[in-house]
């Protein structure tokens, strides 16, 4: 699936949302991680400057990973270009290769995602949990991009 063909599967950003990004993307600037929140720092694939966004990085299986619960977002697209970035809490700036995963290799990750993160993304996985089976989360994989994350 190219980038142009995969299903965008965005979800608009109310209100309440923005303010909670803002509010957990500020504290984190400041130093102060929110249930192991980072601050996304990409290069845009067409500007070259940093784009940046909060997110919740996964440990599973001993791997650390990127999910993107709202879809093909524009960080996601930027990732794809710029291969890695930066996670940053305060002044730590911890560089990163990304890797993106096929969509067979993302039930065990997205299921344990869903059980760490239900509560702040559930929505976006119309009513998918991680209690749902592998058939289940293999349809909706193509929807949700997921990054291997190395440090450099």
């Amino acid at each position: 699936m190219t980038a142009n063909s995969a299903p965008r599967n965005i979800q608009p950003k109310g209100t309440m949302t923005r303010v909670f990004n803002k509010s957990v993307e500020g504290l984190t600037r400041h130093g102060i991680s929110i249930w192991g929140s980072r601050v996304l720092a990409v290069r845009g694939r067409s500007s070259g400057g940093w784009r940046t966004t909060p997110v919740n990085p996964l440990t599973h299986d001993g791997k650390r990973y990127l999910v993107a619960p709202r879809g093909h977002t524009q960080w996601v697209r930027n990732m794809r270009v710029a291969g890695g970035g930066e996670l940053r809490v305060g002044h730590r700036v911890e560089r990163f290769t990304a890797t993106e995963l096929a969509d067979e290799q993302k039930p065990a990750v997205l299921r344990a995602y869903l059980k760490r993160w239900k509560f702040e993304v559930g929505v976006f996985f119309n009513g998918v949990g991680p209690d749902a089976s592998d058939e289940q989360l293999l349809a909706i994989a193509p929807g949700y991009p997921v990054f291997r994350i190395t440090k450099q």
